[in-house]
Protein backbone atom coordinates (compact mmCIF):
# COMPACT_ATOMS: atom_id res chain seq x y z
CA UNK A 1 0.00 0.00 0.00
CA UNK A 2 1.38 3.37 -0.53
CA UNK A 3 0.01 6.64 0.34
CA UNK A 4 -0.56 9.48 -2.56
CA UNK A 5 -1.20 13.00 -1.55
CA UNK A 6 -3.00 15.01 -4.39
CA UNK A 7 -1.83 18.57 -4.57
CA UNK A 8 -4.79 20.28 -6.83
CA UNK A 9 -6.09 23.93 -7.31
CA UNK A 10 -9.44 25.22 -6.82
CA UNK A 11 -10.64 24.34 -10.29
CA UNK A 12 -12.97 22.36 -11.18
CA UNK A 13 -11.52 21.40 -14.43
CA UNK A 14 -8.34 20.02 -12.46
CA UNK A 15 -10.01 18.32 -9.68
CA UNK A 16 -12.34 16.19 -12.22
CA UNK A 17 -10.39 14.33 -13.77
CA UNK A 18 -8.03 14.00 -10.86
CA UNK A 19 -10.73 12.13 -9.16
CA UNK A 20 -11.16 9.41 -11.47
CA UNK A 21 -7.15 8.61 -11.18
CA UNK A 22 -7.97 8.33 -7.03
CA UNK A 23 -11.25 6.58 -7.36
CA UNK A 24 -8.23 3.77 -9.46
CA UNK A 25 -5.85 4.38 -7.25
CA UNK A 26 -8.76 3.70 -4.04
CA UNK A 27 -9.38 0.41 -5.56
CA UNK A 28 -5.98 -0.97 -5.93
CA UNK A 29 -6.04 -0.58 -2.09
CA UNK A 30 -3.54 2.65 -1.77
CA UNK A 31 -4.43 5.62 0.73
CA UNK A 32 -5.24 8.86 -1.34
CA UNK A 33 -5.44 12.74 0.21
CA UNK A 34 -6.20 15.52 -1.50
CA UNK A 35 -4.94 18.89 -0.25
CA UNK A 36 -5.98 22.57 -1.03
CA UNK A 37 -8.72 24.54 -0.74
CA UNK A 38 -11.52 22.29 0.96
CA UNK A 39 -14.32 24.65 0.46
CA UNK A 40 -13.82 23.92 -3.13
CA UNK A 41 -12.56 20.81 -3.47
CA UNK A 42 -15.33 18.97 -0.78
CA UNK A 43 -18.14 19.62 -2.52
CA UNK A 44 -16.64 17.97 -5.85
CA UNK A 45 -15.02 15.10 -3.88
CA UNK A 46 -18.25 14.11 -1.55
CA UNK A 47 -18.16 13.44 2.38
CA UNK A 48 -16.01 10.34 2.10
CA UNK A 49 -12.85 11.54 0.44
CA UNK A 50 -9.61 12.78 3.26
CA UNK A 51 -9.04 16.40 2.55
CA UNK A 52 -6.31 18.10 4.25
CA UNK A 53 -6.83 21.84 3.62
CA UNK A 54 -4.42 24.64 2.77
CA UNK A 55 -6.48 27.59 4.02
CA UNK A 56 -9.23 29.74 2.02
CA UNK A 57 -8.46 32.88 0.26
CA UNK A 58 -10.04 34.71 -2.08
CA UNK A 59 -7.81 35.29 -5.44
CA UNK A 60 -8.11 37.84 -8.46
CA UNK A 61 -10.84 36.61 -11.24
CA UNK A 62 -8.89 35.89 -14.11
CA UNK A 63 -9.62 37.84 -17.42
CA UNK A 64 -8.24 38.84 -20.83
CA UNK A 65 -6.87 37.17 -23.55
CA UNK A 66 -3.72 36.07 -25.32
CA UNK A 67 -0.31 37.80 -23.21
CA UNK A 68 -2.45 39.42 -20.97
CA UNK A 69 -4.66 35.94 -19.94
CA UNK A 70 -1.72 34.57 -19.20
CA UNK A 71 0.08 37.37 -16.91
CA UNK A 72 -3.65 37.39 -15.21
CA UNK A 73 -3.03 33.67 -14.20
CA UNK A 74 0.49 33.89 -12.92
CA UNK A 75 0.15 37.24 -11.47
CA UNK A 76 -3.44 36.57 -10.07
CA UNK A 77 -3.58 33.07 -9.43
CA UNK A 78 -0.51 30.62 -9.31
CA UNK A 79 2.08 33.01 -7.50
CA UNK A 80 -0.36 34.35 -5.20
CA UNK A 81 -2.09 30.54 -4.55
CA UNK A 82 2.07 28.48 -4.32
CA UNK A 83 2.96 31.59 -1.28
CA UNK A 84 -0.32 31.04 0.17
CA UNK A 85 -0.17 27.25 0.26
CA UNK A 86 3.59 26.94 0.64
CA UNK A 87 3.68 27.08 4.96
CA UNK A 88 0.16 24.69 5.37
CA UNK A 89 1.28 22.31 2.53
CA UNK A 90 4.89 21.68 4.16
CA UNK A 91 2.54 20.70 7.44
CA UNK A 92 0.58 18.45 5.31
CA UNK A 93 3.26 16.48 4.17
CA UNK A 94 5.40 16.71 7.66
CA UNK A 95 2.32 15.53 9.52
CA UNK A 96 0.64 12.95 6.74
CA UNK A 97 3.81 11.48 5.58
CA UNK A 98 2.91 10.61 2.17
CA UNK A 99 5.13 8.28 -0.20
CA UNK A 100 4.08 10.26 -3.63
CA UNK A 101 2.76 13.36 -4.67
CA UNK A 102 0.80 13.94 -7.53
CA UNK A 103 1.06 17.70 -8.14
CA UNK A 104 -0.91 19.98 -10.69
CA UNK A 105 0.83 22.43 -12.64
CA UNK A 106 -1.07 25.41 -11.29
CA UNK A 107 0.00 24.25 -7.58
CA UNK A 108 3.77 24.34 -8.07
CA UNK A 109 4.16 24.34 -3.77
CA UNK A 110 3.70 20.84 -4.39
CA UNK A 111 6.84 20.64 -6.46
CA UNK A 112 8.64 22.77 -3.86
CA UNK A 113 7.59 20.95 -0.63
CA UNK A 114 8.15 17.17 -2.45
CA UNK A 115 11.84 18.60 -3.63
CA UNK A 116 12.55 20.12 -0.15
CA UNK A 117 11.42 16.49 2.02
CA UNK A 118 13.42 14.25 -0.84
CA UNK A 119 9.51 12.84 -2.10
CA UNK A 120 9.16 11.56 -5.62
CA UNK A 121 6.42 13.39 -7.10
CA UNK A 122 4.56 12.92 -10.54
CA UNK A 123 3.20 16.51 -12.37
CA UNK A 124 -0.45 16.46 -13.64
CA UNK A 125 -0.95 18.42 -16.78
CA UNK A 126 -4.98 17.80 -17.26
CA UNK A 127 -4.32 21.15 -19.83
CA UNK A 128 -2.13 21.99 -22.47
CA UNK A 129 -0.75 25.01 -22.04
CA UNK A 130 1.92 23.76 -19.85
CA UNK A 131 2.75 20.59 -22.33
CA UNK A 132 5.73 21.69 -24.54
CA UNK A 133 6.85 24.98 -25.11
CA UNK A 134 3.70 27.30 -26.67
CA UNK A 135 5.95 30.45 -26.47
CA UNK A 136 9.25 29.57 -27.33
CA UNK A 137 9.09 31.98 -30.20
CA UNK A 138 8.42 34.77 -27.23
CA UNK A 139 11.83 34.25 -25.67
CA UNK A 140 11.30 37.70 -23.03
CA UNK A 141 7.77 35.74 -22.06
CA UNK A 142 9.55 32.17 -21.15
CA UNK A 143 12.52 34.59 -19.18
CA UNK A 144 9.21 36.03 -17.29
CA UNK A 145 7.83 33.10 -16.18
CA UNK A 146 11.25 31.46 -16.09
CA UNK A 147 11.70 34.49 -13.52
CA UNK A 148 8.63 33.81 -11.56
CA UNK A 149 9.00 30.24 -10.64
CA UNK A 150 12.51 30.59 -9.61
CA UNK A 151 10.98 33.47 -7.06
CA UNK A 152 8.73 30.75 -5.60
CA UNK A 153 11.75 28.61 -5.39
CA UNK A 154 14.17 31.09 -3.70
CA UNK A 155 10.92 31.76 -1.10
CA UNK A 156 10.67 28.04 -0.13
CA UNK A 157 14.21 28.14 0.85
CA UNK A 158 15.97 25.94 -1.73
CA UNK A 159 18.83 26.10 -3.30
CA UNK A 160 19.37 27.67 -6.74
CA UNK A 161 21.85 25.63 -7.86
CA UNK A 162 19.03 22.80 -7.35
CA UNK A 163 16.65 24.38 -9.47
CA UNK A 164 14.28 22.52 -11.70
CA UNK A 165 11.12 23.72 -13.18
CA UNK A 166 8.33 23.07 -10.51
CA UNK A 167 5.89 22.83 -13.60
CA UNK A 168 7.71 19.36 -14.92
CA UNK A 169 8.69 16.30 -12.34
CA UNK A 170 11.54 14.28 -13.74
CA UNK A 171 10.45 10.97 -12.76
CA UNK A 172 6.57 11.59 -14.56
CA UNK A 173 4.59 13.73 -16.02
CA UNK A 174 0.50 12.39 -16.19
CA UNK A 175 -1.31 14.46 -19.30
CA UNK A 176 -4.98 14.05 -20.01
CA UNK A 177 -4.11 14.17 -23.89
CA UNK A 178 -2.63 11.75 -26.88
CA UNK A 179 -0.26 12.25 -29.57
CA UNK A 180 -3.53 12.01 -31.78
CA UNK A 181 -4.12 15.91 -30.44
CA UNK A 182 -0.46 16.82 -29.63
CA UNK A 183 1.08 15.82 -33.27
CA UNK A 184 4.14 14.53 -31.72
CA UNK A 185 5.63 11.83 -29.60
CA UNK A 186 6.11 12.87 -25.78
CA UNK A 187 9.39 12.41 -24.18
CA UNK A 188 10.00 8.90 -21.95
CA UNK A 189 9.12 10.97 -18.52
CA UNK A 190 5.35 11.98 -20.19
CA UNK A 191 2.48 9.94 -19.89
CA UNK A 192 -0.11 10.86 -22.09
CA UNK A 193 -3.02 8.88 -20.61
CA UNK A 194 -5.64 10.26 -22.01
CA UNK A 195 -9.28 11.43 -21.00
CA UNK A 196 -9.55 10.41 -17.92
CA UNK A 197 -13.67 10.06 -17.40
CA UNK A 198 -14.78 9.11 -14.11
CA UNK A 199 -17.95 7.50 -13.70
CA UNK A 200 -20.95 9.29 -12.51
CA UNK A 201 -24.47 8.59 -11.01
CA UNK A 202 -27.61 9.23 -12.92
CA UNK A 203 -28.68 12.87 -12.43
CA UNK A 204 -32.97 12.03 -12.32
CA UNK A 205 -33.22 16.12 -12.07
CA UNK A 206 -31.98 17.08 -15.93
CA UNK A 207 -35.19 17.06 -17.81
CA UNK A 208 -34.90 13.64 -19.66
CA UNK A 209 -38.50 13.74 -21.04
CA UNK A 210 -38.03 17.28 -22.79
CA UNK A 211 -35.41 15.38 -25.59
CA UNK A 212 -37.26 15.30 -28.56
CA UNK A 213 -36.74 11.95 -30.61
CA UNK A 214 -35.41 12.17 -34.20
CA UNK A 215 -33.61 15.34 -33.39
CA UNK A 216 -30.03 16.00 -33.62
CA UNK A 217 -28.93 17.70 -30.50
CA UNK A 218 -25.98 19.98 -30.06
CA UNK A 219 -24.52 20.31 -26.48
CA UNK A 220 -23.17 24.13 -25.71
CA UNK A 221 -20.93 24.64 -22.60
CA UNK A 222 -18.27 27.51 -22.07
CA UNK A 223 -17.38 26.81 -18.77
CA UNK A 224 -16.64 29.50 -16.18
CA UNK A 225 -13.87 31.65 -18.44
CA UNK A 226 -16.72 33.51 -20.77
CA UNK A 227 -16.65 36.33 -18.17
CA UNK A 228 -19.10 39.47 -19.78
CA UNK A 229 -18.93 38.23 -23.07
CA UNK A 230 -20.18 35.01 -21.67
CA UNK A 231 -24.60 36.75 -21.87
CA UNK A 232 -23.25 38.08 -25.90
CA UNK A 233 -22.11 34.89 -27.08
CA UNK A 234 -24.71 33.12 -25.86
CA UNK A 235 -27.43 34.58 -27.55
CA UNK A 236 -25.10 34.60 -30.47
CA UNK A 237 -25.11 30.54 -30.31
CA UNK A 238 -28.91 30.79 -29.25
CA UNK A 239 -29.56 32.50 -32.58
CA UNK A 240 -26.90 29.92 -34.54
CA UNK A 241 -29.30 27.32 -33.42
CA UNK A 242 -32.82 28.91 -34.80
CA UNK A 243 -30.60 29.28 -38.10
CA UNK A 244 -29.69 25.71 -37.98
CA UNK A 245 -33.17 24.42 -38.20
CA UNK A 246 -36.06 22.95 -36.30
CA UNK A 247 -34.39 19.54 -36.85
CA UNK A 248 -31.43 20.75 -34.39
CA UNK A 249 -32.27 20.84 -30.62
CA UNK A 250 -29.83 22.79 -28.47
CA UNK A 251 -28.97 21.82 -24.87
CA UNK A 252 -27.49 24.55 -23.07
CA UNK A 253 -25.47 23.86 -19.68
CA UNK A 254 -25.08 27.83 -18.81
CA UNK A 255 -26.39 30.12 -15.92
CA UNK A 256 -30.11 31.02 -16.83
CA UNK A 257 -29.01 34.74 -16.23
CA UNK A 258 -26.73 34.30 -18.46
CA UNK A 259 -29.33 33.35 -21.53
CA UNK A 260 -32.15 35.12 -23.31
CA UNK A 261 -35.03 34.09 -24.30
CA UNK A 262 -34.53 30.51 -25.68
CA UNK A 263 -37.00 28.60 -28.40
CA UNK A 264 -39.76 26.16 -26.96
CA UNK A 265 -37.43 22.62 -28.54
CA UNK A 266 -34.33 24.33 -26.67
CA UNK A 267 -33.50 22.59 -22.85
CA UNK A 268 -31.29 24.62 -20.23
CA UNK A 269 -30.07 23.94 -16.95
CA UNK A 270 -27.15 25.02 -14.98
CA UNK A 271 -25.22 22.42 -15.02
CA UNK A 272 -26.01 19.15 -17.41
CA UNK A 273 -24.92 15.51 -16.85
CA UNK A 274 -22.59 15.85 -19.78
CA UNK A 275 -20.76 12.60 -19.52
CA UNK A 276 -24.62 10.59 -19.26
CA UNK A 277 -25.70 12.98 -22.45
CA UNK A 278 -22.62 11.37 -24.28
CA UNK A 279 -22.92 7.78 -23.02
CA UNK A 280 -26.77 7.38 -23.56
CA UNK A 281 -26.34 8.55 -27.42
CA UNK A 282 -28.01 12.19 -26.94
CA UNK A 283 -25.89 14.41 -28.62
CA UNK A 284 -24.74 14.89 -32.32
CA UNK A 285 -22.53 17.68 -31.79
CA UNK A 286 -20.26 20.02 -29.25
CA UNK A 287 -19.81 23.48 -29.03
CA UNK A 288 -17.90 24.64 -26.34
CA UNK A 289 -14.49 26.89 -25.38
CA UNK A 290 -12.28 23.53 -25.94
CA UNK A 291 -11.02 22.69 -22.80
CA UNK A 292 -9.46 19.35 -22.27
CA UNK A 293 -11.50 17.95 -20.40
CA UNK A 294 -14.67 18.79 -22.63
CA UNK A 295 -12.56 18.20 -25.84
CA UNK A 296 -11.66 14.46 -24.29
CA UNK A 297 -15.02 13.55 -23.37
CA UNK A 298 -16.41 14.60 -27.14
CA UNK A 299 -14.03 12.93 -28.54
CA UNK A 300 -14.15 9.87 -26.63
CA UNK A 301 -17.85 9.28 -27.74
CA UNK A 302 -16.63 10.31 -31.04
CA UNK A 303 -18.49 13.62 -31.08
CA UNK A 304 -17.31 16.68 -33.59
CA UNK A 305 -16.87 19.99 -31.93
CA UNK A 306 -17.08 23.32 -32.72
CA UNK A 307 -14.60 25.54 -30.77
CA UNK A 308 -14.66 29.02 -29.40
CA UNK A 309 -11.88 29.25 -27.11
CA UNK A 310 -11.49 32.04 -24.85
CA UNK A 311 -8.09 32.06 -22.92
CA UNK A 312 -5.33 29.76 -21.49
CA UNK A 313 -4.88 26.47 -23.11
CA UNK A 314 -8.34 26.28 -24.77
CA UNK A 315 -6.62 28.02 -28.15
CA UNK A 316 -4.29 25.41 -28.10
CA UNK A 317 -6.59 22.43 -27.88
CA UNK A 318 -8.73 24.04 -30.19
CA UNK A 319 -6.16 24.40 -32.82
CA UNK A 320 -5.31 20.86 -32.46
CA UNK A 321 -9.19 19.78 -32.76
CA UNK A 322 -8.83 21.61 -36.36
CA UNK A 323 -5.40 20.22 -37.04
CA UNK A 324 -6.96 16.41 -36.66
CA UNK A 325 -10.51 17.35 -38.65
CA UNK A 326 -12.44 16.45 -35.82
CA UNK A 327 -13.96 20.22 -35.67
CA UNK A 328 -13.97 23.52 -36.41
CA UNK A 329 -12.40 26.54 -34.58
CA UNK A 330 -14.51 29.73 -34.37
CA UNK A 331 -13.40 33.13 -32.66
CA UNK A 332 -14.99 33.09 -29.18
CA UNK A 333 -15.77 37.38 -29.44
CA UNK A 334 -16.59 38.10 -32.98
CA UNK A 335 -17.89 35.28 -34.10
CA UNK A 336 -21.06 36.00 -35.79
CA UNK A 337 -24.83 33.59 -35.28
CA UNK A 338 -24.44 33.48 -39.25
CA UNK A 339 -20.90 32.24 -39.02
CA UNK A 340 -21.25 29.83 -36.24
CA UNK A 341 -24.26 28.34 -37.80
CA UNK A 342 -22.54 27.28 -40.73
CA UNK A 343 -19.91 25.72 -38.54
CA UNK A 344 -22.60 23.58 -36.68
CA UNK A 345 -24.10 23.24 -39.50
CA UNK A 346 -20.71 21.68 -41.48
CA UNK A 347 -19.48 19.47 -38.37
CA UNK A 348 -23.39 18.15 -38.18
CA UNK A 349 -23.63 17.72 -41.52
CA UNK A 350 -20.13 16.15 -42.49
CA UNK A 351 -19.40 12.57 -42.32
CA UNK A 352 -15.50 13.31 -42.35
CA UNK A 353 -16.05 15.76 -38.89
CA UNK A 354 -17.70 12.72 -37.31
CA UNK A 355 -15.36 9.89 -38.71
CA UNK A 356 -12.25 11.44 -37.47
CA UNK A 357 -13.42 12.36 -34.10
CA UNK A 358 -14.72 8.64 -33.30
CA UNK A 359 -11.00 7.93 -34.70
CA UNK A 360 -9.47 10.55 -32.44
CA UNK A 361 -11.00 9.41 -29.77
CA UNK A 362 -10.46 6.07 -30.30
CA UNK A 363 -6.72 6.45 -30.06
CA UNK A 364 -6.70 8.68 -27.40
CA UNK A 365 -8.56 6.09 -25.37
CA UNK A 366 -6.06 3.93 -26.51
CA UNK A 367 -3.78 5.86 -23.83
CA UNK A 368 -5.38 3.63 -21.04
CA UNK A 369 -7.08 6.76 -19.30
CA UNK A 370 -6.88 6.28 -14.74
CA UNK A 371 -5.65 3.26 -14.79
CA UNK A 372 -2.82 3.17 -17.37
CA UNK A 373 -2.33 6.92 -14.39
CA UNK A 374 -1.91 4.86 -11.65
CA UNK A 375 0.08 2.39 -13.13
CA UNK A 376 2.47 4.51 -13.50
CA UNK A 377 2.02 6.38 -10.25
CA UNK A 378 2.29 3.04 -8.70
CA UNK A 379 6.21 2.55 -10.63
CA UNK A 380 6.72 6.16 -9.08
CA UNK A 381 6.24 4.65 -5.81
CA UNK A 382 8.23 1.33 -5.69
CA UNK A 383 10.83 3.45 -7.21
CA UNK A 384 10.56 6.19 -4.53
CA UNK A 385 10.42 2.90 -1.83
CA UNK A 386 13.69 1.31 -3.12
CA UNK A 387 15.56 4.38 -3.24
CA UNK A 388 15.61 5.23 -7.04
CA UNK A 389 14.42 8.89 -5.83
CA UNK A 390 17.46 9.46 -3.15
CA UNK A 391 16.71 11.81 -0.59
CA UNK A 392 18.46 15.39 -0.42
CA UNK A 393 21.78 14.53 2.10
CA UNK A 394 22.02 18.11 2.84
CA UNK A 395 20.63 19.46 5.36
CA UNK A 396 17.85 22.02 5.21
CA UNK A 397 17.68 25.75 6.02
CA UNK A 398 15.70 24.76 9.45
CA UNK A 399 16.63 20.88 10.35
CA UNK A 400 14.20 19.16 12.02
CA UNK A 401 12.28 15.78 12.38
CA UNK A 402 8.80 15.20 11.75
CA UNK A 403 6.21 12.71 13.75
CA UNK A 404 6.18 9.47 11.94
CA UNK A 405 3.47 6.67 11.69
CA UNK A 406 3.74 3.12 12.80
CA UNK A 407 5.73 0.91 11.32
CA UNK A 408 7.85 3.63 9.08
CA UNK A 409 11.22 4.70 9.34
CA UNK A 410 12.24 8.34 10.70
CA UNK A 411 11.45 11.27 8.55
CA UNK A 412 13.90 12.48 6.17
CA UNK A 413 15.77 15.59 7.01
CA UNK A 414 13.76 18.71 5.83
CA UNK A 415 10.81 20.28 7.74
CA UNK A 416 12.16 23.95 7.94
CA UNK A 417 8.53 25.85 7.29
CA UNK A 418 8.91 29.24 4.33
Amino acid sequence: MTRFLLVMPPLTGHVNPAAGIAAELTARGHQVAWTGTESVLRPLLGPQARVLGTGTRAFRAQGGHGLAALRSLWEGFIVPYTRFTLKPLDAVVREWRPDVLLVDQHTPAGALVAHRHGLPWASFAPGAMELGRPYRALPQVEAWMTGLLRGLWERAGLPAEEYLDPRFSPGLVLATTGPALTGSTPPLEHALVGPVIPARPHDPDFPWGRLLPGRRRVLVTMGTLAGGLGADFLARSVRALELCGDEVQPVFAAPSELLPELPSRAVAVGRAPVLELMARGELDAVLCHGGMNTVGEALAHGLPLVTAPIRHDQPIVAGQVTAAGAGLRVPFARVTSVRLADALRAVLDSTAHRERAVQVGSRLLAGGGAVAAADRLEVLGRAGRTGLVPPPDRPRSTPGTAPTRPGTAPTRPGTATP
